[in-house]
């Protein structure tokens, strides 16, 4: 029995290796620094949802069917987030890095695989709220087409709303959420003015470039995703992309500890995964 596992294991795990040099050659969307654990999982609950038998089944789909591109490579990058997700962390930013943000006459923000945008929403009604907003440009990235259709619409299922706001109470919120959007048929529409000064734009953190020197990068629970090679990538080029004593905040379970690149950054707030670039 052990050994009829470990071959099943050994061919799943080559399938999923031509699956995603497939996606690659194919599609341009390489996810092969992607940690194979979480991709595995993926794209096996994807087969069911599918309805393909084996991954060998869903990889001829992909190569012969264009429909099944997309699919794919939206169920591997769609991300679980929610308003003012881990409310101190944006208290942190609030009571310690906004200071110092507040000394520069124009500010960039970077929200880094910014998902259905509710990091962004956080981040723009964050920097409403302390008087920052009109001097600053919001930058919202993902690879996701959908999900970046999903953020500029800036429209989520109105039974998530409570959930937001009790985070932005918790982030030391200085308004009621519900000064930013109009609820109707099931769904809340945030205000379109907090989307007057974003771009959004489709950037890939494995093969793209610096763009822009920004004030402070928010990137949260993307990491988690990468192998650490790809880490290791994505944290230079955050160190690129700040300027000097620019902010970087990652998730609660990611860290520096490991980047060749920690040495570029000190802890600011620790506890939060707060990071500033050194003034070197």
């Amino acid at each position: 029995m052990t050994t009829i596992d470990n071959t099943a294991d050994r061919v799943e795990a080559i399938e999923v290796e031509l699956i995603l040099e497939a996606l690659f050659l194919r599609f341009h969307y390489d996810f092969r620094g992607y940690s194979r654990a979480s991709i595995m999982r993926r794209l096996k609950q994807l087969c069911g949802k599918l309805g393909y038998r084996t991954h060998s089944a869903m990889l001829e789909a992909l190569l012969h069917d264009p429909s099944v591109g997309p699919q794919v490579v939206s169920y591997l990058t769609v991300q679980v987030s929610e308003m003012f997700r881990d409310p101190s962390y944006f208290r942190a930013l609030r009571e310690h890095v906004v200071p110092h943000l507040r000394t520069y006459p124009s500010l960039k923000v970077w929200v880094a695989g910014c998902s259905s945008g509710e990091e962004l929403y956080s981040l723009a009604i964050l920097f409403r709220e302390e008087g920052l907003e009109q001097r600053t440009m919001f930058y919202a990235t993902d690879i996701n087409a959908g999900a970046l259709e999903a953020a500029a619409a800036g429209v989520y299922n109105l039974d998530r709303i409570r959930g937001f706001t009790e985070n932005h109470q918790q982030s030391g919120g200085r308004s009621s959420l519900s000064d930013y959007y109009t609820a109707a048929y099931g769904k809340a529409s945030f205000d379109r003015s907090l989307r007057e000064r974003v771009v959004f734009a489709d950037h890939s953190l494995v093969t793209d470039a610096v763009f822009g020197e920004m004030h402070l990068i928010s990137c949260r629970n993307v990491l988690i995703y990468f192998d650490s090679s790809l880490q290791d990538r994505t944290i230079g080029l955050f160190s690129d992309s700040l300027i000097r004593k620019g902010f970087l905040g990652l998730g609660s379970k990611e860290s520096l500890r490991f980047s060749s690149h920690a040495n570029a950054f000190q802890e600011f707030v620790a506890e939060e995964r707060i990071y500033q670039k050194q003034d070197l």
